[in-house]
């Protein structure tokens, strides 16, 4: 069992599926779970291996799936008392401490390779996510100084932008060469997560001021893209740190998916209206990125 829990942690990494594994990591008096017992709970709600069976098990679930949507770990204890679960006949009377921890790394795709697109890939590199480059300029990914463990993906956006989607960790960062291409790669998000068995990515930030934001997305709506989805477009993207160069509009960036990847907020404009509503008077507007790097 344990090692069929390992080997689908690898599974669940190559998919970008979201998994939780919970460990009992220590026990007191009589219960149905020992140290070490495992159970790894995939983005699906399926598991495999077991702590300990029962009520148990699906109090671990439900922890397990905060943990997968915050990527933090957490430490829960458990009192397995007829008192603290009357409908389940325990009378065991143990307790137990498990420990769940996120076991999938989220996916950075990044849709262009140029100078903002490149210092983006090589600090989300360095902070721990799986990194995706995209360009339709083959040189421009060669001429990026990427690692070997950063993905690059050349060819048309209309072609790549569908194989950005389908995990449930993905963020996507929209930093190409001009608000064409930037229009052309939401066009191809927004029907690949439209499609049937299709899906949102976690994250969809866009570099940009708001009033490209507010033109390009008005022209989306226009186009039959419901307003629901436009609503995640984050744009400017990046934590208004007040960003110059390039690799300074990088650092913003990773640091706003770090955000999202902790709970600290998932960005777009219905968060954005909510976040303005409470800080109005409170100061001036926020500072932006720059709309083009150098």
């Amino acid at each position: 069992m344990s090692a069929d829990i390992w080997e689908e942690i690898v599974a669940c990494r190559r998919r970008g599926e979201a998994a939780a594994l919970a460990t009992i990591v220590s026990t007191q008096g009589s219960t149905p779970g020992k140290n070490p017992m495992k159970m790894l709970v995939r983005g699906d709600g399926t598991f495999v291996g077991s702590v300990g069976g029962g009520c148990l098990e699906a109090e671990v679930w439900e922890h397990a799936k905060t943990v997968m949507n915050t990527l933090r770990p957490m430490t829960v204890e458990f009192s397995l008392t007829e008192e603290d679960y009357p409908d389940s006949g325990l009378i065991c009377g143990g307790k137990l401490t498990v420990f769940i921890e996120p076991v999938t790394l989220a996916s950075v795709h990044v849709f262009g390779a140029g100078h903002v697109g490149a210092a983006t890939a090589r600090l989300a590199r360095e902070a721990g996510f799986r990194v995706r480059v995209y360009d339709d300029r083959p040189d421009m990914l060669e001429r990026a100084g990427l690692d070997e463990a950063t993905e690059c993906v050349p060819g048309d956006f209309e072609q790549t932008a569908t194989s950005a989607l389908g995990g449930d960790l993905d963020l996507v960062v929209v930093v190409t060469r001009g608000h064409h291409d930037d229009e052309r790669v939401l066009r191809c998000l927004a029907a690949a997560s439209r499609a049937p068995g299709g899906k949102p990515p976690r994250f969809l930030g866009m570099i940009g001021s708001r009033a490209k934001r507010t033109q390009l997305l008005e022209r989306l709506e226009r186009d039959g893209i419901p307003k629901d989805w436009t609503d995640r477009v984050v744009s400017p993207v990046g934590l208004p740190i007040g960003a110059r160069t390039a690799p300074e509009i990088a650092v913003s960036i990773v640091a706003q998916l770090i955000a999202v990847c902790r709970g600290e907020g998932m960005g777009g404009e219905a968060e954005r209206r909510e976040r303005a509503a409470a800080a109005a008077g409170a100061a001036g507007p926020p500072r932006s990125a720059p709309d083009r790097a150098p």
